[in-house]
C-alpha cells in the first residue's frame, strides 16, 4: 500500500509538468506578482505551484481537503421519473450524446500596447492610467470646491490653493498606506510605530489635512447630473478609457462578481479579500455599493471595473443583488460590453452562470465557463436529472455529460458533485486535476481550465489584499475612487512586470509601490537605474 502511495507522489511531479503543458495554451501566468507564497486554500480541485511539488510528500490534502467551491449547494431534493426525465430533457433539445467541437479561434495578441523604455520609473507606469492632466482636473476641482465652501461657511485663512506637485504628494501619501498597512494615514507625522520622518518632511500634517478635506474630483453637480456616483464617474470612465488603450487581454477572463474590500460579508468569493473587526464593523457606515470587475486570467491586469450603488432597499439595491441572478446577468452584460466578437472565454461564478446569458453571449463571439450551483444559478432550461444527486455517490473523478448545441452541461464528481455550464470546450476532451498527494483525478477539459483559472484567481486576490489602500474614508465616492486607485496601481505594477524596466531593477510589489510613493512625493529620481 505504502509503495503505491509512493509511486503516486513520484509520479505527481511528472503529471503536473503535463498538466502545465495544456495550460501554456490557455496563457496561465505563474505568478505575475514575482513573490513566492502559500497556495490559496480556496481552490478545492489543485495547485500548480513549485510549493505543491516540494511539499507534496508532508502535505495532509488528500485527507483533508478543503471545502467545494463557493456556491456548491444542495441539489433539489427529489429525483424526477427517470423516463419522463429523459423524454422532456430531449425534447428541450438536451442529449448524452456527445459530439467533439473545436475551441473558439482566437487570433489577437494580447498584452501591453505601448512599448515602455528600459528606464521608465514606478511613476511613469501609474500615470499610464493617472495622467498629469487629470490630476490637474483634480487640483482644479479641488480648488473651487474650497473657493465655495468657504463663501458658505466663512473664510478659512489656513487655505491656500493646491498645486499640482502638492495634489501628486497627496496622492503619495495615500498610497503609502498599502505599504504600512495603516488605516491612519496621519500616522506618519505622529511619531509612531507606522511614522515615516522622510515622507513627513515633504507636506506638513496641517497642509495634508487642509487638503483631505476640500479634496474633489467633481466639486460640483450639473443640472443634467442624476447619477449618484457624479463626484467620481469622470474619473471611472477616464480610468476605463487608460486601460482600455494601455492593454489588450488574452483570450480566457474571469468574471468574479463579488463585492470586494474591507466588509468580508458577502458568501462568494471576493476579488479583494481583507479583514475587518468587529469594532471596525460597528464603527463604520456599511458600504453603499458593490464593485464587480471583469480580469484577464493570464496576467491578472483588471480590463474593467463596475460600480453598483446601493441606492435604497429597492429592486436594484445592492440585497436584492446579492440573491437575485437577473440583476447578476445585467452586470455581467455591463462588463461585457466590449468583449463582442472577439472570441473571449468569460469565466463565472454561480450568480452567473445561467444557459440563457451564456446563449446570449454566445451570439455575440463571446464564449462562457461557469460554476452552477442549484441554490444561486438560475437553472432554467437545464435538465433536472442533472441537477439531482444520486442516491449512490459515484467513483471520484467520474462525471456525465449532457450536450445542447455547443453547450455542455456537466456535473463531476469529487468527494461533492460540482456542475459547470459551458460553451468553449469540446465535452469529449479529458482533462485532469492534479492533487498532491493522490496525483490525478480525471476531468472534461472544462473542470481542467475552470479549475486553472481559479487557482490563479486565488493567487492574485492574496496578494492584492496586501497593497490596498488602507485609507477608509465615509464619503462613498472617495472609497470607490480610492479603492479605483488601488486597482490602477496593480495594473502599473502588472505592466512594469512585462516590460524591459523589470529586467533593468527586479522590483517586487511592495518596492513597487514604495518606490512609486517616493517618486510621487518628488523623493527619489525617476529613473529605475539608481
Amino acid at each position: 500500500m505504502a509503495e503505491g502511495g509512493g509511486g503516486a507522489r513520484r509520479r505527481a511531479p511528472a503529471l503536473l509538468e503535463a498538466a502545465r503543458a495544456r495550460y501554456e495554451s490557455l496563457h496561465i501566468s505563474d505568478d505575475v506578482f514575482g513573490e513566492s507564497g502559500p497556495d490559496s486554500g480556496g481552490n478545492p480541485f489543485y495547485s500548480t505551484s513549485a510549493a505543491s511539488r516540494s511539499s507534496s510528500a508532508a502535505s495532509s490534502d488528500d485527507e483533508r481537503e478543503p471545502p467545494g467551491p463557493p456556491g456548491a449547494a444542495p441539489p433539489p431534493p427529489r429525483a424526477p421519473d427517470a423516463q419522463e426525465s429523459e423524454e422532456d430533457e430531449a425534447g428541450a433539445g438536451w442529449s448524452a450524446a456527445l459530439r467533439d467541437r473545436p475551441p473558439p479561434r482566437f487570433e489577437d495578441t494580447g498584452g501591453p500596447t505601448r512599448k515602455m523604455p528600459p528606464s521608465a520609473s514606478a511613476v511613469d507606469f501609474f500615470q499610464l492610467f493617472v495622467p498629469d492632466n487629470v490630476l490637474k482636473n483634480m487640483v482644479v476641482q479641488t480648488n473651487m470646491y474650497a473657493k465655495k465652501f468657504q463663501e458658505r461657511f466663512g473664510s478659512d485663512g489656513a487655505w491656500v490653493e493646491v498645486t499640482l506637485t502638492e495634489m501628486k504628494a497627496f496622492l503619495g501619501y495615500m498610497i503609502s498606506t498599502s505599504i504600512s498597512h495603516c488605516e491612519s494615514v496621519l500616522s506618519i507625522w505622529s511619531g509612531g510605530f507606522y511614522s515615516n520622518r522622510s515622507l513627513a518632511l515633504v507636506m506638513s500634517q496641517a497642509r495634508f489635512e487642509k487638503i483631505l478635506k476640500y479634496f474633489h474630483v467633481v466639486a460640483f453637480r450639473s443640472s443634467q447630473t442624476t447619477h449618484g456616483l457624479y463626484k467620481v464617474q469622470p474619473f471611472l470612465d477616464s480610468l476605463q478609457n487608460s486601460f482600455d488603450s494601455a492593454f489588450r487581454p488574452s483570450q480566457t477572463q474571469v468574471r468574479p462578481a463579488q463585492e470586494v474590500l474591507h466588509e468580508p460579508l458577502i458568501d462568494e468569493d471576493p476579488v479583494f479579500i481583507a479583514t475587518c473587526t468587529e469594532r471596525e464593523l460597528r464603527k463604520r457606515k456599511k458600504r453603499k455599493f458593490s464593485l464587480w470587475v471583469r480580469q484577464c486570467s493570464s496576467t491578472g491586469f483588471i480590463i474593467q471595473i463596475y460600480v453598483h450603488l446601493k441606492e435604497g432597499g429597492g429592486p436594484d439595491g445592492l440585497d436584492a443583488l446579492k440573491n437575485k441572478p437577473q440583476l447578476h446577468s445585467m452586470v455581467a452584460r455591463s462588463l461585457c460590453r466590449n468583449a463582442a466578437g472577439k472570441n473571449y472565454i468569460i469565466f463565472t461564478g454561480p450568480s452567473i452562470t445561467s444557459l440563457t446569458l451564456f446563449e446570449e453571449f454566445e451570439k455575440q463571439g463571446i464564449y462562457c465557463c461557469g460554476l452552477l450551483s442549484a441554490r444561486k444559478s438560475d437553472c432554467t432550461g437545464l435538465p433536472l436529472s442533472m441537477l439531482t444527486n444520486p442516491a449512490t455517490p459515484p467513483a471520484r473523478g467520474q462525471y456525465q455529460i449532457k450536450m445542447k448545441g455547443n453547450m455542455s452541461l456537466i456535473c463531476w464528481y469529487n468527494k461533492g458533485h460540482f456542475r459547470f455550464l459551458t460553451n468553449a470546450y469540446s465535452p469529449v476532451q479529458q482533462g485532469v486535476i492534479i492533487k498532491r498527494k493522490s496525483g490525478e483525478i480525471p476531468c472534461p477539459l472544462a473542470v481542467e481550465a475552470f479549475a486553472a483559472h481559479l487557482s490563479y484567481i486565488c493567487r492574485y486576490d492574496d496578494k492584492y489584499s496586501k497593497y490596498f489602500i488602507s485609507h477608509k474614508p465615509n464619503k462613498t465616492w472617495q472609497q470607490v475612487f480610492w479603492f479605483a486607485i488601488s486597482i490602477a496601481i496593480n495594473n502599473a505594477y502588472i505592466l512594469y512586470k512585462m516590460s524591459d524596466a523589470y529586467h533593468v531593477k527586479r522590483y517586487s510589489r511592495a518596492q513597487f509601490g514604495e518606490r512609486l510613493v517616493r517618486e510621487l512625493l518628488g523623493l527619489e529620481d525617476a529613473s529605475p537605474t539608481h
